[in-house]
């Protein structure tokens, strides 16, 4: 895996007792692993700065919001990536499995691949019914409104570097996933999912651990599709 040059980006709020484990298990081929503490109130970005990683600090909550303050830094960077994957900072994926979602891109095979808990292995409890029927929904209208054919909006993904720039990312927060397959499938990029597993995360889900985060994000996401229909 050392043809590519790979960089993690992991959007983080009050995540101290998970990402120790996430930047742990993120293979040895990554160059740097960012981690954007998104005005974190416990000791996220310590733990990330003893686990290796370089963390850049985002006031605005927000997680494309702190995607984009990332995404800055590595813009900033003499060398720039070939590749990038974004990756939760709750444990709740398994970013071992980083190797399926950039050897596709390596190869020529893709632009951006889709991690797609829909196709994989779902432990049990680790998604809501609301989680589960939003993304069957959202996917479903992407598919009739846009033509854009995806499982999931799973947030665990890797993208070439200079293909993702070129979609000029916008949302600063629910909208961000799905802001980026729908643009990736306008701009006529190579896009592709594979299976992942998933667990029960560690800790609270800023989404879908409280009823204004569920309908917040489901209201931003029906209404990224049709932005940009």
């Amino acid at each position: 895996m050392s043809q590519a040059i790979v960089d993690v980006i992991i959007p983080a709020f009050n995540e101290e007792k998970s990402l120790p484990k996430v930047i742990r298990d993120i293979p040895a081929f990554v160059r740097n692993v960012v981690v954007a503490n998104n005005n974190s109130t416990d000791q996220t970005a310590a733990v990330a700065k003893q686990s290796g990683a370089v963390v850049v600090f985002e006031a605005q909550k927000g997680y494309g919001k702190a995607c984009l303050t990332a995404m800055d830094w590595v813009k900033s960077q003499e060398i720039q990536p070939d590749i990038i994957v974004f990756l939760d900072g709750d444990y709740s994926d398994y970013p071992e499995e980083m190797t399926g979602l950039v050897r596709p891109i390596m190869e020529g095979r893709a632009d951006i691949v889709i991690g797609s808990r829909a196709l994989g292995q779902r432990e049990s409890g680790s998604m809501t019914v609301p989680q589960v029927f939003g993304n069957w929904l959202a996917t479903t209208m992407m598919k009739y409104i846009q033509g854009a054919k995806f499982s999931d909006l799973g947030p665990f993904r890797a993208i070439d570097w200079q293909k993702l720039l070129s979609l000029n990312m916008v949302d600063q927060n629910f909208g961000w996933t799905i802001e980026m397959q729908i643009k990736a499938h306008q701009a006529g990029l190579k896009y592709m999912e594979v299976p992942v597993k998933y667990r029960k995360r560690i800790g609270v889900s800023k989404v879908s651990g409280t009823v204004k985060g569920v309908f917040g994000a489901g209201y931003k996401i029906i209404l990224t599709i049709f932005k940009y229909w």
